[in-house]
């Protein structure tokens, strides 16, 4: 090899070299699955933080395959409604998510959200893999310690996820598409008044945890 040819190869070399640090970070996309009672509410409480790329209604922790929300609704289906979101973790990590989640929903409440009731509106934090599973233990840890509760006073549970089924087109963006409905549903049903109650200022926010004094 001439020395001229070996001068541009080393010149290219540290030439691509720079393109690869000036680069910018990959997305990396993950998936949640939360259920807080009604998914219109979830979806519209989650779809807005700045990270998250979609998400989608549906059902999820039963054993019968393609449900309807009829079937969900009537019980029986072991489904929960759920949402589902598609994640940019170099904008928001899961942790963060965790918390925006726990804001928005009763953590007392087990058997159901706020005027919905029965279980397919029962809370559950729907994991992912072990890491997922890890970060949603400690995530309810920190709402018991914010809370001033003991963790078993915590009534959402955490199961690891066996598969998210779409809902029916019509329940998919239904805060946006009908809105003069879902706000009415939404001031009917109290969802805002006792999560204001029981998560005073941090209601709805994915701000750090805090411990209760």
């Amino acid at each position: 090899m001439t020395r001229p040819l070996q001068r541009l190869l080393a010149l290219a070399l540290v030439l691509c070299s720079l393109a690869v640090a000036a680069a910018p970070a990959r997305a990396a996309v993950e998936e949640a699955v939360f259920a807080g009672g009604c998914f219109w509410c979830l979806e519209h409480d989650l779809e807005h933080l700045p990270g998250v790329l979609e998400a989608e209604s549906g059902y999820s922790g039963g054993r019968l395959e393609r449900p309807t929300y009829g079937q969900v609704s009537a019980g029986g289906s072991g489904h929960q409604e759920a949402v589902r979101l598609r994640f940019d973790t170099t904008r928001i990590s899961y942790p963060t998510l965790l918390r925006a989640y726990w804001r928005n929903v009763d953590a007392l409440d087990g058997e159901g959200k706020f005027c919905d009731r029965g279980s397919s509106y029962r809370p559950v934090i729907v994991t992912r893999g072990e890491t997922q599973q890890q970060q949603a233990q400690a995530s309810l840890a920190a709402a018991a310690r914010e809370l001033g509760r003991p963790p078993a006073a915590l009534r959402v549970q955490i199961k690891p996820l066996q598969r998210f089924w779409p809902a029916e087109a019509y329940h998919q963006n239904y805060a946006e598409l009908n809105a003069v409905k879902y706000r009415y549903y939404r001031w009917a049903c109290g969802r805002d008044r006792r999560l204001d109650q029981l998560w005073g200022p941090r209601a709805r926010s994915r701000a750090p945890w805090v411990v209760a004094p």
